[in-house]
């Protein structure tokens, strides 16, 4: 497939387009990257999107938009069927795979963006416990379903880690901001090497942003958070 029949709208710095690109490169397809930014968005981005007006947005078949980041991985899964499947072949474990999604997208995002706005200590404290309970979930969730292999997926990636691991990157730019070890090797051993088996993977390898450089990112979007907050 040539790269102008497959294009994705999304950013270097966004947790859900990696997700997608992830979920691209796992598949082997040739697409295109169209970089975005948070402002001004494109007349492309809000002519794909018009409802939430957000990357990412997959263009397929005639330009036709796909959006959400776990609703375009999923159609990627059922379009290109070729080996590796993202999504578990039973109903259960897709239904199980699903609902780990849901529970790292609505903790984890809320935790670090509410613990990077936090004015002090004090105020970070809450925030950093609910992180560190995600994480020990996940420490949980991983020693049960990896069944001793290298990924949520078994063998290889699968929806769970493509979901959780898209964090990865600004995990760390919250340990570099706060001055904290969020994933601790003594706390989470198993998500530790899991992190490192991650983004060694040939899907994943390259894509992962700079500690530095999202931290610089992270740092201008707390300042605009702090700003429209007032």
């Amino acid at each position: 497939m040539a790269k102008n029949d497959l294009k994705l709208l999304g950013g270097w710095f966004s947790p859900f387009a990696l997700r997608v690109q992830v979920a691209l490169n796992l598949k082997g397809l040739d697409y295109e990257v169209v970089e975005q930014t948070l402002s001004p968005k494109s007349e492309l981005l809000l002519k794909s999107n018009p409802v939430h007006k957000k990357i990412p947005v997959l263009l397929h078949a005639d330009h036709k938009p796909i959006c959400e980041s776990l609703i375009i991985v999923e159609y990627i899964d059922e379009v290109w069927t070729n080996a590796p499947s993202i999504l578990p072949q039973k109903p259960y474990d897709r239904a199980n795979a699903r609902f780990w999604l849901s529970y790292i997208d609505d903790k984890l995002l809320t935790s670090t963006k509410s613990i990077l706005m936090a004015e002090d200590d004090e105020a970070k404290k809450p925030h950093l416990e609910q992180i560190e309970e995600v994480l020990e979930k996940m420490e949980e969730v991983f020693n049960k379903y990896s069944e001793g292999k290298a990924f949520f997926g078994g063998d290889t990636i699968g929806l769970i880690d493509i979901g959780f691991g898209s964090f990865m990157s600004w995990i760390r730019v919250t340990e570099d901001i706060i001055g904290i070890k969020v994933l601790d090797e003594a706390r989470n051993p198993s998500l530790a090497q899991w992190a490192q088996s991650f983004a060694a993977h040939p899907s994943v390898k390259g894509l992962l942003p700079e500690t530095p450089k999202l931290t610089e990112f992270a740092k201008l979007l707390i300042l605009q958070w702090t700003a429209s907050a007032r």
